[in-house]
């Protein structure tokens, strides 16, 4: 059964929230958080993307971008701009953006229970992703971000959050430049949450499993020097969003090909019988839409092969049974004829990518489903790379968990 742990958090004065609040590390570039960073000092970008402070000859790998990290980490906790909650609490995180809204539970998780399989996984995590994390967690000494998580619905949980959400105002109320809506309020009894979640069964992983992957070297490494037994110490612990399934927003990940000749295209054609379409995105499960010079297609994917949870998704049957055999992708993570576009920027990115000719071929991919995801969980298998993107994103900077 799931455990939940209140902590207290670090967060912004609700004045100075936004100006604090950034996106999460991984849905952008140096770049792009660089830019976004420009005039905003206080920007949690600073903590969470540190090599912008830095000259751009030095590594994102290299020692001074984490102990930049960790030095503005601890500027920003020690300004007048944020406070540590006194006594250990949990809160609720609520997003809502056009005509969705999702509100849950911000709290602590297990590492014990990432570690035994209460909280289930659905992908691999790649070790210079997982080395990265484990580093900036350790030098600041604290989990700058949460990770989302996701938990079949239950009454009783959605009756706690409807209590927490309309019997107070929010603490923090702001609109992010996507257009979403972030509130955050703080649950008057932590411990009904405790008790509810000691019920669920299991958790899953949503969005951020190198977070989770490196938490747990984390308290391994902490226990090791300080030979404490799991549980005992603040590290053994980590920030979590948990929503319920029924409030879970999924889009497609989107793919790309950066090189196709004339005859991989043709065979393609002849191959899955291609027809031209005004459809940008497909229109159900087994179909995907295809752009190319200017022209979209559709293309019914081949049956799987297996009758397994993993072989019947989509973006599986596009791997094994198209991009491998056809453009001899084995790896998709590694291969660098492929690149993977986040379904929250449309078709629209689809097609200035191929227009402007940095990719030949655009594939739009119908959504895998919160079904899908758990059914893959359920079982102990995992999905292949870039399989699920969730909109919208938690901000990051809002709540702050230092050990």
């Amino acid at each position: 059964m799931a455990i939940i742990h209140p902590f207290k958090g670090w967060l912004p004065k609700p004045e100075h929230a936004e100006e604090i609040s950034s996106p999460p590390y991984d849905v952008i570039s140096t770049e792009e958080a660089a830019d976004l960073a420009k005039g905003k000092p206080n920007s949690f970008l600073h903590v969470i993307r540190p090599e912008i402070d830095l000259p751009s000859e030095v590594s994102i790998y290299d020692d001074l971008v984490y102990e930049k990290g960790a030095e503005n980490l601890k500027k920003l906790l020690n300004s007048a701009l944020m406070q540590q909650d006194e006594k250990s609490a949990v809160y609720i995180y609520r997003m809502t953006v056009d005509n969705h809204s999702q509100t849950g539970v911000f709290t602590c998780a297990s590492v014990q229970d990432y570690d035994n399989d209460v909280i289930l996984k659905h992908e691999l995590t790649r070790p210079d992703k997982e080395d990265d994390r484990t580093k900036h967690i350790l030098t600041q000494r604290a989990h700058a971000e949460p990770v989302m998580l996701t938990f079949k619905d239950t009454e009783e949980i959605g009756f706690l959050l409807e209590k927490n959400t309309v019997t107070q105002p929010p603490y923090i109320e702001l609109t992010s430049d996507d257009g979403v809506l972030h509130q955050i309020w703080r649950a008057k009894a932590p411990a009904e949450f405790v008790e509810s979640f000691s019920g669920v069964e299991n958790l899953y992983v949503a969005d951020g499993h190198h977070r989770c992957k490196s938490a747990s070297r984390v308290s391994e490494t902490l226990r090791k020097e300080d030979n404490s037994f799991p549980g005992e110490a603040e590290y053994d612990y980590f920030p979590v969003v948990l929503f319920p399934m029924g409030q879970m927003k999924i889009l497609p990940y989107n793919r790309i090909i950066k090189k196709v000749s004339e005859k991989q295209f043709t065979t393609l054609q002849q191959d899955f019988n291609l027809a031209k379409t005004d459809q940008k995105e497909p229109h159900e499960k087994g179909v995907v839409s295809l752009y190319f010079k200017g022209d979209w297609w559709e293309m019914k994917l081949p049956s799987p092969v297996e009758n397994d949870v993993v072989s019947k998704l989509d973006v599986a049957r596009l791997q094994s049974l198209v991009l491998e055999p056809l453009f001899g992708i084995k790896n998709p993570r590694t291969d660098s004829n492929i690149s993977f576009v986040g379904g929250s920027r449309g078709t629209s990115e689809l097609e200035r990518l191929v227009d402007s000719g940095k990719a030949d071929l655009a594939i739009s991919m119908y959504p895998t489903s919160i079904e899908e995801l758990v059914e893959v969980s359920d079982h102990g298998e995992l999905m292949p790379p870039k399989s699920t993107w969730f909109e919208p994103k938690i901000r990051s900077g809002l709540i702050i968990h230092t050990f």
